[in-house]
């Protein structure tokens, strides 16, 4: 298994951006801890009525450099988030097809659309943050040196408070970040529920419970609302116990100044320096802002990493050996919520043969097919194709060996040229439509008005219509293996029986079957009942088994 990574590192993926953004910061923070200086040195010369032209022009050139710095910040700091944001959403859209359907299966798909739209755009703020405090850290630590130059005697003053202020901030930070985590899980946990709703909103709106839905979506949100509370309050409580600390650290620095004054050891202009030092040398509210934010971006990073290191499939090297398409599974157990779905499954599909796989509801048939075509691996156990274990082949081999088609096939808005051709290696149109004729789709897709050319949502189409579309994909992908997962039960009686027989004698076939008629045209068939395989054989001798025959909703013979 893989892992990923939650962050390119602390720079960010635009690390030159992020440089400059430090720069940027690094300048204005420069730049402002200049300006008292200069203003006091200014206000010294007017007082002597000495030529204060040349520290006029300073101090409105440092103005107007805070001026530019400030945009520039702004502007280095909104490409920085969008930056990283979209670096972590391309990075979690591919974790989250790598990883397949355990990823929906742990985490929920609304948890995780919420993680990817939500989360990533909070997480994508932590590089820039990061410059942001390193900043807010230097105007403190500037104004500190500042005061210490003026004379020891403020800076003195202003260390005896330093230690109240840093145990303010590292409380505020280590509340910050559990009330934060929590509002985010919280939110996870109501965009699940809503994309449940929104999945089956058709049963909602028959059975009239949209209200009762409503209340259980919402049910979360006095949690939410408390979360978010404590939050503010966290933020609100630094905030004012620091309103109440630095305002007298910097009375402190005053009243020593003042007196420094009276002994003639300070000027006027350095009074009025000191003072805008001893603001900046206690600015506990910038940091708590800064610090806020970052905390926001570690609380939204760690969801984020909660997905990325999520184990997704490692492929070999090795690639098929000329074969008919054996399918062997050896000794395969695949655990679904501490529970063994397939026990101990022992297989083998000749190559060029078709096998139908039939059984009641939760038998594992499904599981079983997603294994076969390594959709899914098994927790114990081995799956051969023509003697190679699928592990062990490349990504393109696999897939370029093996083609699916499902219940619910995913057509994900392209052409209906483009859909049926999707795949490793785009299908020619001869291809396609050669594919479309033999899953019986050719006919209706001629009949609109732009044809294979018409997008999948100007496409109006029948459940079975949908099938046939999922099945003319498979075709036109070809590979040796071909698994059916139930992609034949939308479709008529006739239609079934016209694909059905098209797959004989085309490779090798792994087949979920719900109807006697479809298991009776298979060279053989598997039945599997509570994770096990009965018996394997053709369908008119097991259908001696009252068990077997039990297995078909309708109980008929074909």
């Amino acid at each position: 298994m893989t892992t990923r990574t939650t962050e390119p590192g602390p720079l960010g993926p635009a690390p030159a951006r992020w440089l400059a953004l430090c720069l940027a910061s690094t300048a204005a923070t420069g730049a402002g801890l200049l300006l008292p200086a200069a203003l006091g040195r200014t206000l010294d010369l007017l007082l002597a009525d000495a030529p204060a032209t040349r520290w006029v022009l300073y101090c409105a050139a440092l103005v107007l450099l805070l001026a530019l710095l400030d945009a520039g910040e702004t502007v280095l700091g909104g490409t920085v988030d969008a930056r990283t944001t979209g670096w972590l959403r391309r990075r979690l859209n591919r974790q989250v097809l790598a990883v397949g359907p355990r990823a929906a299966d742990r985490f929920g798909s609304g948890d995780l659309v919420a993680r990817l739209v939500g989360n990533a755009a909070q997480a994508g703020t932590a590089p820039a943050a990061r410059a942001a405090l390193l900043a807010a850290l230097a105007g403190p630590a500037g104004g500190f040196v500042a005061l210490a130059l003026i004379d020891p005697w403020l800076a003195a003053v202003l260390l005896a408070g330093a230690p109240v202020l840093a145990l303010l901030l590292r409380a505020f930070s280590r509340d910050t970040r559990d009330c934060v985590a929590r509002y985010q899980e919280v939110q996870g946990r109501i965009a699940g529920a809503l994309s449940e709703a929104i999945g089956g909103h058709r049963s909602i709106q028959a059975a009239g419970t949209a209200q009762r839905e409503t209340e259980r979506i919402l049910r979360p949100l006095p949690e939410l609302s408390r979360a978010g509370r404590r939050m503010w309050r966290v933020q609100g409580r630094a905030a004012g116990q620091s309103a109440a600390v630095a305002p007298l650290l910097q009375l402190g620095v005053l009243a020593v100044a003042g007196f420094l004054l009276t002994r003639d050891r300070l000027t006027v202009g350095e009074l009025l320096a000191a003072s805008r030092y001893a603001v900046l040398a206690t600015g506990v509210g910038v940091l708590v802002g800064q610090l806020a934010s970052l905390a926001r971006a570690r609380a939204a990073t760690g969801r984020l990493a909660e997905v990325l290191t999520e184990p997704s499939p490692a492929y070999g090297d090795r690639r098929l050996p000329p074969g008919p398409g054996r399918l062997e599974l050896r000794g395969v157990i695949a655990l679904r919520g501490g529970r063994a779905v397939l026990d101990g499954i022992d297989l083998v599909v000749p190559g060029g043969s078709t096998l139908a796989v039939v059984g009641r509801s939760g038998s594992g048939k499904s599981l079983l097919a997603a294994v076969a075509g390594r959709l899914a691996d098994p927790d114990a156990g081995e799956v051969l194709l023509d003697g190679v274990p699928l592990r062990e082949l490349s990504h393109d081999e696999l897939r370029g060996a093996i083609g699916h088609a499902f219940e619910r096939p995913a057509l994900l808005g392209g052409t209906l040229e483009e859909e049926i051709g999707l795949g490793p290696v785009p299908r020619s149109p001869a291809r396609v439509r050669e594919a479309a004729r033999k899953a019986h789709a050719d006919e209706f897709v001629r009949r609109l008005p732009a044809g294979y050319a018409t997008l999948c949502a100007d496409a109006p189409r029948s459940g079975g219509e949908s099938q046939r579309l999922g099945l003319a994909r498979a075709f036109a992908h070809g590979g040796r293996l071909l698994v059916l997962d139930d992609a034949l039960s939308s479709l008529d009686t006739v239609t079934e029986a016209l694909i059905t027989d098209s797959l004989m004698g085309e490779g090798t076939r792994l087949l979920i079957a719900h109807r006697p008629a479809t298991a009776a045209r298979a060279d053989a068939v598997a039945w599997l009942d509570e994770g096990r395989i009965r018996a394997v054989g053709p369908h008119e001798k097991l259908w001696e088994l009252s068990g077997y025959r039990a297995a078909f909703a309708d109980g008929e013979r074909p």
